[in-house]
């Protein structure tokens, strides 16, 4: 079903498409429990929702604020809207997050700029440009470039020759896409992102460092989201290669010849040395550190801040920093990691003496 012919109103900046009710139920895949000619205009979270807002309960420490909330409708799941006494309006889903996301774009759908090339945009002879595609201002497109139906190149993004961009994508301003890459249908690059530069590949002669040209490419799949500011770099030999649905946050660096599997998300500021391979549906936390040349299992999941020097082999969570303390206990804690070498040598001997074997010499104690 299509939402009503209302027109578009404006909650503060952000526009606003209003649906009824019934109409959202059946996009977002809920079932409805209540009045569905109700107009929804926007979305709000329980305790600050008005009469024509959606929300949505998918955290039980925010229960209480069923009992006063003054949403339209409530996004919940059957459990929870079996213990709710109230005659508001309901959508059921076993996943109400992932409804409410459904809700709000449908809600808040992107704005999309007339189709055609800016005056001020430089698109060379050779490119290839669909019809309905928007090329804004300042956007230079390359030689022999391609780029697909529906997409938008914003305002002074550069891309460059022999690239091939898909059908429905979106280059927010400023991205820069260089030579020969490949970016898939219906990926939304953020801002500053940068696809395509040299990966960090140098050879060591005599101390001097000889650069190693960087023939490969950046290759994205489909529905990949790169936030803003993310660099990920072409490969030396073969392609970096980011596969289907995944999805990687701001000011996150990729290095050469990497795989991020399919569905896999990066949290931003995460470092990825090179030939890293990461698997399918991985969650890699903020600012965790990927040394190179390491495989990551399927489904692994490695915390926030993590640094990672040997492959992970099977799926689970893996961490590796201490949690945060005070200052001094910090300090205390850090002058006894350093004695925990001499200490266990002392454990070592002594369950050597009590089981009457001569304790070996320090030089000679393993390691």
């Amino acid at each position: 079903m299509k939402p009503e012919p209302v027109t578009v109103a404006t909650k503060g900046v952000v526009a606003v498409r209003p649906w009824k009710l019934a109409a959202l139920a059946e996009v977002i895949g809920a079932t409805l429990e209540g009045d569905g000619n109700l107009d929804i205009r926007g979305a709000a979270p329980l305790d600050r929702a008005g009469a024509h807002d959606i929300a949505f309960l998918s955290d039980p420490k925010y229960r209480a604020h069923l009992e006063t909330t003054q949403a339209a409708a409530v996004i919940l799941s059957p459990r929870e809207a079996a213990a709710w006494a109230t005659p508001r309006a309901r959508l059921l889903a076993a996943n109400p997050y992932a409804a409410y996301a459904k809700a709000a774009n449908c809600l808040y759908p992107e704005p999309l700029p007339p189709t055609g090339v800016h005056p001020t945009a430089t698109v060379a002879a050779t490119a290839q440009v669909a019809a309905d595609a928007v090329i804004g201002p300042h956007a230079t497109v390359g030689e022999q470039a391609i780029i697909g139906a529906r997409s938008v190149i914003g305002a002074g993004c550069a891309v460059g020759d022999h690239v091939t961009i898909g059908n429905d994508v979106r280059l927010h301003p400023r991205v820069v896409i260089y030579s020969r890459c490949v970016v898939g249908d219906r990926c939304v690059l953020q801002s500053g992102c940068v696809i395509g530069a040299d990966g960090f590949g140098f050879a060591n002669e005599d101390g001097r460092w000889i650069k190693i040209p960087q023939i490969g490419r950046v290759v994205l799949h489909s529905d990949v989201e790169i936030g803003a500011n993310t660099t990920i770099d072409r490969g030396a030999l073969d392609d970096t290669v980011v596969e289907e649905g995944a999805k990687i946050d701001n000011l996150v660096q990729i290095g050469h010849n990497g795989v991020v599997g399919a569905h896999a998300i990066i949290a931003g500021c995460a470092g990825i040395a090179g030939s890293v391979n990461i698997g399918k549906y991985c969650r890699i936390g903020g600012a965790a550190m990927i040394g190179g040349h390491l495989s990551i299992a399927d489904g692994a999941i490695v915390a926030a801040a993590t640094p990672l020097f040997s492959s992970i082999e099977s799926p689970g969570m893996y961490s590796g920093v201490y949690p945060v303390q005070p200052h001094r206990q910090w300090q205390k804690n850090a002058v006894q990691l350093r004695q925990l070498d001499t200490l266990y040598k002392r454990v070592r001997a002594l369950e050597k003496a009590l089981a009457g074997e001569t304790p070996a010499t320090e030089e000679h104690e393993e390691d």
